[in-house]
Formats: C-alpha cells, sequence, structure tokens
C-alpha cells in the first residue's frame, strides 16, 4: 500500500534536499524556520508525497513532549519563563549551563509573545503525519540538550558568557511574521544572536556545526536498508533501500549536505570535559550570588517572628538611649 502511495517523481516544496546514501537509500531534508505555517505545509507535503519508512526529527529527548502538547498549552508554557523552570533547568543542566539555556527559552518566548506562535509545529505536523503513513518509524535526531549547552559554556570565556547574557537579557526588538520567513536561510535564533552581540565561533561550532554532525549521523544511520519479510528460515534474506524524511532548521541543512559522505565520529562531540579552575571559580560566584539573591527576598519578603523580634527589641533599645541622651543637661 506505501509503495503504491509513494510517487516516483515525487513533488516536493523549494526547501526540501534530496541526498542519497551509498546503499541507495533516499533521504528528504526539509529546511524549516521554526516558527512558520508555511513549514508546517511543506513538511506534510514532504511526507505525504514520498510515503516514507523513517521520520526523523531535530529534537531530543529532554524536547519531546513538545510534540503531545496541544497548540494553546505550549503557547502558554512557552510564553512564562518563572522559578520553577530555572530550578529545574539548573537541576537538570548545572548552573552555568542551566542559567544559559533559560537566557535561550527567553529569546524564544520573546518570539513566541510578537508571534503568538508556540514554538514547534513543523515537528508535531511530522509526527502526526508519520503515524498516518503504514510502518513509519519515528526517530528523535537531534543531540541531548544538557551535552550542547555544557560544550557550548565549556567553550565560552567568563566575559564571553558575560556578554552573551547581557545580550540576551536585554531582547526586546519587534519580530514580524516576514522577518522569520526571510530567516529560512539561516537559523532564526542564530542569525538573533548575531545581530545583537556579533560573532561568537566557539558558540557556533557547538551549538550548530557539532549537532550538523550529530543530525548527519542519525540520518544515516535511519536510512539503513529495510530487510524484507522471509517465507521462511531457508530463504535467502533480501533488503531494499529506505526512504527517509528529516525535519530541520534551515540553518542546519548545509552542514548536514557538507557532511553528507565524510566519516563520523560522534564520540568527540558527546563528551564534557572536566570545569576548569576559572570555570569552577565563574560558577560558584554565580550560584552564591543566586542564591543569595534568592535568600535577601525571601528575607525582605517573609520576616521570621524572631527576626521581628529582633528588630523590635533594638528599636526599642534606641529609642531608650534616645531618650537618656535628649535628658541630659
Amino acid at each position: 500500500m506505501k509503495m503504491k502511495k509513494r510517487q516516483k517523481q515525487p513533488s516536493l516544496p523549494g526547501t526540501v534536499t534530496e541526498l542519497v546514501t551509498e546503499e541507495g537509500s533516499k533521504v528528504y531534508v526539509v529546511g524549516t524556520a521554526h516558527f512558520s505555517d508555511d513549514s508546517k505545509r511543506d513538511v506534510v507535503k514532504t511526507i505525504q508525497e514520498v510515503q516514507p519508512d523513517v521520520v526523523v526529527v531535530e529534537l531530543c529527548q529532554y524536547r519531546v513532549s513538545m510534540l503531545k502538547m496541544d497548540e494553546k498549552t505550549l503557547l502558554k508554557e512557552a510564553k512564562e519563563i518563572n522559578l520553577e523552570k530555572l530550578q529545574q533547568a539548573v537541576k537538570q543542566n548545572g548552573v552555568m549551563s542551566g542559567l544559559m539555556q533559560m537566557l535561550l527559552l527567553k529569546v524564544s518566548a520573546h518570539i513566541t509573545e510578537q508571534l503568538g506562535m508556540a514554538p514547534g509545529g513543523e515537528f508535531r505536523e511530522a509526527f502526526k503525519e508519520a503515524s498516518k503513513v503504514p510502518f513509519c518509524k519515528f526517530h528523535l535526531g537531534d543531540r541531548p540538550i544538557p551535552v550542547t549547552f555544557k560544550r557550548a559554556i565549556a567553550a565560552l570565556s567568563f566575559w564571553q558568557k558575560v556578554k552573551l547574557a547581557w545580550g540576551l537579557c536585554f531582547l526586546s526588538d519587534p519580530i514580524s511574521k516576514d522577518d522569520v520567513e526571510k530567516c529560512k536561510q539561516k537559523d532564526l535564533l542564530e542569525q538573533m544572536m548575531a545581530e545583537m552581540i556579533g560573532e561568537f565561533p566557539d558558540l557556533h561550532r557547538t551549538i550548530v556545526s557539532e549537532r550538523d554532525i550529530y543530525l548527519t549521523y542519525m540520518l544515516r544511520q535511519a536510512a539503513k536498508r529495510l530487510e524484507l519479510p522471509r517465507a521462511s528460515e531457508a530463504e535467502p534474506r533480501k533488503s531494499i533501500p529506505s526512504v527517509v524524511v528529516g525535519v530541520v532548521g534551515m540553518g542546519h541543512v548545509p552542514g548536514i549536505e557538507k557532511n553528507w559522505t565524510t566519516d563520523l565520529n560522534i564520540q568527540e562531540i558527546m563528551s564534557v570535559a572536566p570545569p576548569s579552575i576559572s570555570s569552577k571559580v565563574s560558577r560558584f560566584v554565580v550560584k552564591a550570588a543566586f542564591f543569595g539573591l534568592m535568600c535577601y527576598g525571601f528575607y525582605r519578603e517573609c520576616p521570621a517572628p524572631g527576626r521581628r523580634q529582633a528588630v523590635s527589641g533594638a528599636r526599642f533599645r534606641w529609642m531608650e538611649r534616645t531618650k537618656e541622651g535628649s535628658s541630659d543637661p
């Protein structure tokens, strides 16, 4: 049934790049803008045309929840950056990586608020369409977020971290839907960061280039030949080339094309180097400042009974001394 539906010469959107493995499998990479209705339509059309065996999306297990949440809930979640989310990010990724993740979520929340559109719409469409294709598997193709953020933080100097955080904290420029569509040739988040605070080669390497390698590796793994079922054990094994659809941000497509025919070893980009002395010091300073501010805020807003008594006692003693001083000749 799937073979019959599969078009020999599929009519594909201009955002699709076709790649072929050494074994003859075909991979259709759909380059998307993460806040774009056109991208969602491109994903749907591509999956319907090629009837893939596997769909691979630019998500990891830490972001898989967005696939099953409805648009209204996601829109609300994406706009809200609260203390609970910050604590969860710090617990999951460490202090520096967690704070950086929250700052990048703030950028995403800013775009969401400006456009009124929840992120990841193209991935949700891919998930829904893949479920309609017989025997189609759905794979997560992105490197885990904790690894990416820890490697990104380790690649920056202390002052680069400060500069990046400053730029992300004060993001407020308006964004239109036309701006998003113009960014189809480059990842929107990457472009906004570049425009705000200049180029960060090391950050680009860890957040974009290394993930290009990881995504390429996962797409090639998904494109292994398919073994056909056998009528008996005596029958020789047969396999056929598979068809894969990859859904990734447009900014990753050139890197995937570049790495497609090269030997890839992802072990190196999955490791996280132990922190240096300077990074330990900066992490301690940030942690101390963060929890110090929390404690101070709690101290000011929720004074304990003991503290009130101490303050009242000190005020009473001061008033008594003042009276005694005023009675002196």
